[in-house]
């Protein structure tokens, strides 16, 4: 799998306070991951990428919000996350700039 693939199915990470938590209670990390994406595409990505080892995979599909703009309903678009869980040992550093 080339580069510009594994970018795509991993776009960006997902970072909060119950992010923080579980990176330090149970080593998952969570990131945006593309629509069509697999677990196993998301296991194979991010171990290519960060060069770390992958035990488990989990995937959600949010659906987006219904807001108001300038007095029109719109709707933002729907998105999927994904909570990778590491193996005792590993991490990743989500705040640094590539």
């Amino acid at each position: 799998m080339n580069d510009a693939k594994l970018y795509s199915i991993i776009r960006a990470p997902r970072v909060s306070e119950k992010t923080a938590r579980l990176q330090e209670v149970s080593n998952q990390y969570v990131f945006e991951v593309s629509n069509e994406a697999t677990k196993g595409d998301i296991k194979v990505a991010v171990e290519k990428l960060f060069d770390v080892k992958v035990e488990a995979v989990n995937v959600v599909n949010v659906k987006g919000k219904n807001k108001a703009f300038r007095n029109r309903m719109g709707r933002r678009g729907d998105w999927r996350k994904a909570y990778v869980t590491l193996a005792e040992g590993q991490s990743i550093d989500v705040m640094a700039k590539a």
